[in-house]
């Protein structure tokens, strides 16, 4: 058992934080026991370790990351999706043929995950299944959670991303038999590209081993208008892009990650809520790509699930704290569009975003609660000058203009991460 003191902040519900000052979080099995203001009798002998005056809030979920793309994060912020992704996003993956190349660029993108307080991920990799798998081993060995993908796409791509069909289900059928500890941090999610990188008959296979083996499923959905005409021309049958996906079993028969969703409404939205399907809000690529402003608000009104990803190199910032920052930014775009009719997002709501809506696809993950994984950032905020501040306003400081040096300590299912030797 551990016990950890410090000033508490998370979020039960996404109206609010829960604030304890000086509080008490009683950890058991790397699970918590129970989060107090003041120790239970038989617990007053304990050890405590006594964080002082520094902040203990959840750790940080990234529920949609390009790990190949890692390199480019930062370039290539002047072009659209399309012409984006054969410019240079293709390009580069290609490269993950090299599995040196893949070791070394992982080893970056793993411990910047570490830094910046992303504690769990959900991961794209490339078509390459050896560097695929060297990635869900350098998230394990960093004692990190993760979901990695390793992509499939048999169209509209370059020859050297290309595979065929029997060869993407082997290697998938592989990843799932091999990463599949239930009690393990690190697991594998089937991962069609998009539907104009993927046939029918890739998306029919995938959606067999989503069905087969009840695996989750990631994607990307209406995140450019361009993209969703292409669509339209490549599956004429299906009624909207969602559809496209539903019809091969990848649209919630399964648990679904959708990144983006830009443009979802009408019976696209009905269907994400009908199959609880989670829409992953990326704000700084829709910025940085043009793509658009994703309905946040129309999403949480309609009980559809939403978690954040930073959907780097799409992307131009790791930090989950900044993507907090972008989806308040963005809904408050919205909000001035629709004459003040659409509510701007709250910190309390984006903060749930990033912790306990993101960690849910996880399990117990992303709040204080009773039963949950300890998983947990402890943050020194003393150099941002904070002696008038309540602890709402420290934190809401720090996810503004606070970074890395202030995140003290980092926490996984009750064991500290220290930082990745290599």
């Amino acid at each position: 058992m551990q016990i950890y003191k410090g000033h508490i902040l998370f979020t039960k519900t996404p109206d609010k934080f829960d604030i304890i000052e000086r509080g008490y979080i009683v950890v058991e099995n790397g699970k918590i026991r129970e989060v107090c203001a003041t120790l239970p009798e038989a617990l007053r002998t304990a050890e405590v370790v006594d964080f002082g005056d520094k902040l203990i809030i959840p750790a940080m979920n990234d529920l949609h990351v390009h790990a190949p793309q890692y390199r480019n994060m930062g370039m290539a912020m002047d072009m659209e999706l399309l012409p984006w992704l054969d410019n240079y996003t293709f390009p580069e993956e290609a490269k993950y043929a090299d599995v040196d190349y893949a070791d070394k660029m992982y080893r970056r993108f793993v411990k910047h995950l570490w830094k910046v307080g992303t504690m769990r991920t959900v991961a794209f990799g490339t078509v390459h299944k050896t560097s695929t798998i060297r990635l869900m081993e350098l998230f394990e060995q960093a004692g990190m959670g993760a979901m990695v993908g390793k992509v499939n796409m048999n169209r509209n791509c370059p020859d050297a991303l290309c595979e065929t069909v029997p060869d993407a289900v082997a290697a998938d059928e592989e990843l799932i038999n091999t990463w599949n500890d239930p009690e393990g941090l690190v697991h594998t999610i089937l991962t069609p590209r998009f539907v104009p990188s993927c046939t029918p008959e890739m998306l029919t296979e995938i959606g067999r081993l989503a069905h087969k083996y009840n695996m989750p499923v990631q994607s990307h959905l209406s995140e450019n208008k361009g993209e969703i005409a292409w669509v339209k021309e490549l599956e004429p049958a299906s009624t909207c892009y969602g559809d496209a996906y539903r019809r091969y079993g990848l649209f919630g028969q399964t648990p679904t990650l959708m990144a983006h969703c830009c443009y979802t409404a009408g019976e696209e939205l009905e269907l994400m809520k009908k199959n609880r399907v989670f829409v992953v809000h990326c704000p700084l690529s829709n910025c940085d790509l043009g793509s658009g402003m994703a309905p946040i608000r129309t999403f949480l009104q309609n009980d559809i699930p939403v978690a954040l990803g930073s959907d780097i190199s799409g992307g131009h910032h790791l930090s989950m704290f900044q993507v907090m920052v972008y989806a308040v930014e963005i809904s408050k775009l919205h909000y001035a569009q629709s004459d003040k009719q659409m509510a701007f997002l709250t910190l309390p709501e984006v903060f749930y975003l990033a912790t306990k809506s993101g960690g849910s696809f996880f399990g117990k993950v992303g709040s204080f609660e009773p039963g949950y994984d300890f998983d947990a950032l402890v943050i020194d905020d003393a150099e941002l000058n904070h002696d008038d501040y309540t602890l709402a306003q420290r934190l809401e400081r720090f996810i503004y203009i606070g970074d890395d040096r202030q995140i003290a300590h980092r926490y996984v299912r009750g064991n500290e991460v220290l930082e990745p030797t290599w």
